[in-house]
């Protein structure tokens, strides 16, 4: 690829008003903009990150965990951009001046499409159709395998570029009308779900329904599609999973230590890992001068941050020519240098044993696979059996943006217009839905 073609204003939807020269507020200044004031964006305040939604101890959500993360990918991509000056065309040189942009606007939108509940969310609307009781509707309404794989390998990943880029009902062509490269930057997993090896990693990143929309951002920019099918990553992908990489690694350690699921000196011992002896000294003695156990944390968090950015932006400059060229396989975390990578391998390991195996964590996804499997089976049944009287009512309650009443719709689209419903919902909204339907509590009259 070359930089001067992976970096376009080109609107998704708007192609033929495309102006290259329009400079009053860039194109992709206009994509961050865009994203901070569309309700979706907002809806992530009332989603799960990683620990239950606060009570009187504030922890991460879904919005506050994009924001720093849009905040991180803008310094990795302006770290990367003044590293590279020099190195290519006049015009390649112009067109990464902008890459800070492009990056915040994508990390801002990396985690949109991810349901209710985080992950145990995506595990339910998943584990509903591949082994529950939607198991029967690829035979009984000839589902094609491609399109069965979208729903019973549902990822975040993909329902993000389908939030960006799908026409919903009585919406304008091009969803969000986003910018070529924005969009392609948010798509870390750049294949379908069909082309998942058996046993592989359950990620992807677009649906059958948008693979068109794909194909059409790909072609334009250049990206490299291998034999298998899969397309190489767009180069600024690799910034944008650093970013996040970066962010809710150290941030959950953060959260961990403010919840008690980690003391003080064992959250000091794992931060301190990141630095050489002579740094670790120098950042004790900072730390001497601070009483207060959370900022003693904060300030330690905000060093390794601006620790693991250099090490990524060093490894993105390293590996620029495989990057472009669609050879690199790693991820940028994976390629820091030793000492580095094994104290960011020892939080891993302490997260997963300490955070998320912890008794608030697993009784939050049990929860919240319960209510996200219980809407999905009602409005499933609802949706493909209308005309009864239960399901006239539910379907009352659907926003018409979804298009659950559409009957022209093909069984494959039905399925995915309840996911789309499903997937845009809040903790809470969903919450309130499945105790309304369950019965379990009445509104007030």
């Amino acid at each position: 690829m070359e930089w001067s073609q992976a970096i376009t204003t080109k609107r998704f939807g708007l192609e033929d008003y495309h102006d290259p020269d329009r400079q009053d507020r860039t194109e992709f200044q206009r994509d961050y903009d865009r994203l901070v004031f569309s309700p979706s964006f907002r809806r992530l305040q009332n989603k799960t990150q990683v620990f239950p939604l606060p009570g009187n101890i504030f922890v991460h959500n879904r919005l506050t965990h994009s924001l720093e993360v849009s905040s991180v990918g803008r310094s990795l991509a302006a770290n990367a951009a003044r590293l590279l000056q020099g190195r290519h065309s006049a015009a390649d040189d112009r067109a990464m001046l902008q890459i800070g942009d492009i990056v915040s606007a994508a990390c801002l939108a990396h985690d949109m499409g991810n349901p209710p509940f985080g992950h145990s969310g995506e595990k339910a609307i998943a584990s509903y159709f591949s082994e529950g009781e939607g198991m029967e509707l690829k035979s009984q309404y000839a589902v094609g395998d491609a399109e069965w794989a979208d729903i019973t390998l549902f990822d975040g990943n993909a329902n993000a570029f389908r939030l960006l880029t799908h026409q919903f009902e009585g919406h304008r062509p091009g969803g969000f009308v986003m910018t070529y490269s924005t969009l392609a930057s948010v798509v870390k997993y750049p294949f379908e779900a069909a082309l998942i090896a058996p046993g592989g990693k359950q990620k992807f990143g677009f649906f059958q329904d948008d693979k068109d929309s794909y194909l059409k951002i790909a072609g334009e920019l250049g990206m490299k599609q291998g034999k298998d099918g899969k397309f190489a990553r767009h180069p600024l992908v690799y910034l944008v999973e650093a970013a996040d990489d970066i962010c809710y690694e150290i941030m959950d350690i953060e959260d961990a230590h403010k919840l008690r699921l980690l003391t003080t000196s064992e959250t000091i011992e794992l931060l301190l890992g990141f630095f050489s002896d002579e740094r670790k000294e120098r950042r004790m003695q900072h730390m001497s001068q601070i009483a207060d156990e959370n900022e003693k944390i904060a300030y330690l968090r905000s060093c390794v941050v601006g620790v693991l950015v250099d090490e990524c932006v060093n490894a993105f400059a390293d590996a620029e020519g495989q990057i472009l060229n669609g050879d690199f396989h790693l991820s940028l975390v994976k390629s820091m240098s030793p000492q580095v990578l094994s104290a960011y391998k020892q939080c891993e390991k302490v997260s997963v044993e300490r955070i998320y195996k912890s008794q608030p964590v697993v009784d939050i996804e049990i929860a919240g696979f319960n209510i996200i499997y219980t809407l999905i089976d009602r409005l499933i049944k609802a949706t493909f059996h209308p005309s009864k009287a239960y399901s006239e009512q539910l379907l009352r309650r659907a926003p018409a943006q979804y298009g659950l009443k559409e009957e022209s719709y093909t069984p494959y689209k039905k399925i995915m217009a309840v996911l789309d419903y499903v997937s845009s919902m809040t903790d809470i909204y969903a919450l309130d839905l499945y105790q309304k339907i369950t019965g379990m509590s009445l509104p007030t009259l």
